[in-house]
């Protein structure tokens, strides 16, 4: 499964893990992401999206304002 948000199309970075000895080794960070079930009106039935958290709490919020968030659309 590929490590991208759906909604807001987080990615993996990259960097290095730094020992004490300031030996770099390469590592990947990515993005905390969880499947969820959303809720789509139009659809008349939920589906499921690789969300990160950040885009997971985003959504709450515009479940409460809905003009409060903007999300990036899928090409």
């Amino acid at each position: 499964m590929a490590a991208v948000c759906q909604v807001t199309g987080a990615v993996p970075g990259f960097g290095h893990n730094v020992s004490h000895s300031h030996r770099r080794t390469k590592r990947r960070f990515d993005p905390e992401r969880a499947e969820e079930d959303l809720l789509r009106p139009s659809l008349g039935r939920n589906i499921k999206l690789n969300v990160s958290r950040r885009a997971s709490r985003s959504s709450t919020l515009a479940v409460s304002k809905p003009s409060s968030v903007t999300c990036r659309r899928r090409a």
